[in-house]
């Protein structure tokens, strides 16, 4: 394919074709299966360095004003493909590096988990005379299943303690739960 994009940011191995970049798009909105921020989809694009963020910019409104791509939620920004973009998806997905599709998969799917996480579950840090105080909830359907306090000598720890929980809050939380049953199993033999 020509080179025909902007490639500023694009690292080697990244599209520098605006028909690959809309076609990335397609094909990113087809396989997530929900609706996605704009916002996260020109960060992926960039930081990855899979494509130039202007260009995929212009890709998204272009795709959007063509309806292969449905703007889902005005408020939120997020959109989905519609059924001419799965099918441009399906039909052309094998044009893409197998690489550049799972790097830019894989990187939507674990922003997409973070921000859900986020949303699922509470973290809040407060300063205190002794340190930074972090209260880590963990929500399942708007009811606390855990709740747990840590002191915390400094913000740093503690932005390190909330990024930790948030990366998995329920492996923690069932990690919680074993050590506490092992010790229970240990205390009711004695």
């Amino acid at each position: 394919m020509d080179i025909d994009a902007l490639s500023a940011g694009v690292q080697p191995g990244g599209l520098i074709n605006r028909a690959q970049i809309r076609l990335l798009v397609c094909y990113l909105l087809k396989t997530i299966k929900e609706p996605v921020p704009k916002s996260l989809i020109q960060e992926v694009f960039h930081y990855e360095g899979l494509a130039n963020y202007f260009e995929v910019a212009e890709a998204l409104s272009d795709l959007h004003n063509d309806g292969h791509i449905i703007l889902e939620d005005e408020h939120k920004n997020t959109y989905t493909a519609s059924v001419s973009g799965i099918d441009i998806a399906n039909t052309l997905e094998s044009e893409l590096p197998y690489t550049v599709r799972e790097r830019a998969f894989n990187s939507v799917l674990k922003t997409l988990t973070k921000l859900r996480r986020e949303k699922e579950n509470k973290v809040e840090i407060q300063e205190t005379s002794n340190g930074y105080l972090v209260c880590l909830t963990v929500l399942e359907k708007n009811k606390e299943l855990m709740s747990l306090k840590l002191l915390l000598p400094d913000h740093n720890m503690a932005k390190s303690v909330e990024n930790i929980f948030l990366d998995d809050p329920s492996k923690i939380y069932a990690e919680i739960i074993e050590l506490l049953a092992k010790e229970f199993e240990s205390h009711k033999d004695s």
